[in-house]
């Protein structure tokens, strides 16, 4: 993958195109990708490393951690040194990551390959917000990570079904193969089509000390925080989801890996309609009105699904996380832009700090899930309920003050 890639045109002179949307979503996906697609194959992995099937939480949680923290490294970098560079050696890593865990022999090594996975994947997607807020602004910057949700929401769902007719048909190695093949063809396509989209006159010098009063001052701008903590954490609450998923509905339900990845691509149905439906809902009643709606949507589905927890089954737990997913499509595409919206000349170090949110929820989700005393659905019913209060609490004032972000079909 070449490093040397064009300047990109201005914000005006780039139209919001059906291939720019799903290249950024493939950005902003690959993390996902890469952490969903292995689920089905935990069994089979957990067998050839000679580990437990809980052990291999340490997948997961490694990969969370390293990905939260890579991207506050990214972030100022980006706004200092451009957008291509960093996403093309990004996705160089996140490759060479791949292939390790491919022809890795012993869990440790496993482990080694996710942590570089990761800190390549969060270049990856920490610059995919960055790169749409250089390109658009206001209703377009709304449409735009509405757009991109919806195209990268098919990477968490879909790709535990590519994982398990993989691990079906092959071998668990096959998949981080694959992984590492989307990656390079994903480098090629991005330094053809887009380019450096952060020119040398809106860079910001990069000095530890600054950089970390930007992150204090971001943290302390209630524009930011507020809606950066509701996204952080239903967006924590949706990983939790995919890391307990398979305790819940192969362990516990009796499902097979083919039979998880085709629910997981059921219920991202409802994800893809709630992110067309949000800018569509937020023209008219605007963007805070529309993400709150979605918290508390997300709120229900929460505590639909402790209820349901008690006696679970098939059909109660996935109607719970269908309510669950609605509300998070809602949520978070006008959530971020609102964040976003009003740091533009930040904008690699703003999306750095919201992805980090959202990560380290996402760990702590994960961790809670697996550790609560309690059965997994009903310990997964908590940490999505107890999410959605957080995300509701913090979101009320965002709604309340304004301003609106209302983004155009």
């Amino acid at each position: 993958m070449s490093a040397s890639v064009p300047e990109s045109p201005s914000v005006t002179e780039r139209p919001l195109t059906g291939g720019l949307v799903y290249l950024l979503a493939g950005l902003a996906a690959i993390g996902a990708l890469a952490t969903n697609i292995i689920l089905p194959s935990f069994p089979q992995m957990a067998a050839d490393l000679g580990v437990s099937a809980k052990d291999l939480g340490l997948l997961l949680s490694s990969f969370f951690v390293a990905f939260a923290f890579g991207q506050l490294v990214v972030g100022p970098l980006s706004d200092r040194f451009g957008r291509a560079k960093l996403v093309i050696g990004g996705l160089a890593v996140f490759t060479a990551g791949s292939i390790l865990c491919a022809v890795a022999t012993t869990f440790p090594m496993m482990v080694t390959g996710r942590v570089i996975q990761a800190i390549g994947a969060c270049t990856a997607s920490v610059l995919a917000r960055a790169i749409g807020r250089d390109l658009f602004e206001g209703a377009a910057l709304g449409r735009a990570l509405a757009l991109t949700m919806i195209a990268s929401a098919a990477a968490p769902g879909f790709s535990p079904l590519l994982g398990s007719l993989l691990v079906t048909l092959s071998h668990w190695r096959v998949t981080f193969v694959v992984v590492a093949a989307f990656s390079v063809a994903l480098g090629i396509h991005y330094a053809r089509r887009i380019g450096e989209t952060h020119g040398a006159d809106r860079r910001t010098p990069l000095a530890p000390v600054a950089v970390a009063k930007a992150y204090g001052h971001l943290l302390s701008d209630r524009r930011f925080l507020l809606p950066a903590v509701a996204v952080g954490v239903i967006i924590g609450g949706l990983y939790s989801f995919f890391a307990a998923a398979p305790s819940i509905l192969m362990v516990e339900l009796g499902l097979t890996a083919l039979q998880l990845g085709l629910s997981f691509a059921f219920t991202v149905l409802i994800v893809f309609f709630a992110g067309f439906l949000a800018p569509r809902l937020a023209d008219r009643w605007g963007g805070p009105a529309i993400a709150l709606v979605g918290l508390l949507v997300a709120f229900i589905g929460g505590v639909a699904m402790f209820v349901f927890a008690a006696s679970p089954t098939f059909a109660t737990l996935t109607l719970a996380i269908m309510v669950f997913l609605f509300g998070v499509g809602l949520t978070n595409p006008l959530a971020t832009a609102i964040a976003l919206s009003p740091f533009g000349q930040q904008a690699g170090l703003a999306s750095a700090l919201l992805g980090f949110l959202q990560m380290a929820f996402a760990a702590l989700g994960a961790f809670c899930a697996s550790s609560l005393p309690f059965a997994p659905a009903v310990s997964l019913g908590i940490v999505l309920t107890a999410g959605a209060v957080i995300g509701l609490i913090a979101f009320v004032p965002v709604w309340l003050r304004g301003p609106k972000v209302t983004p155009r079909p």
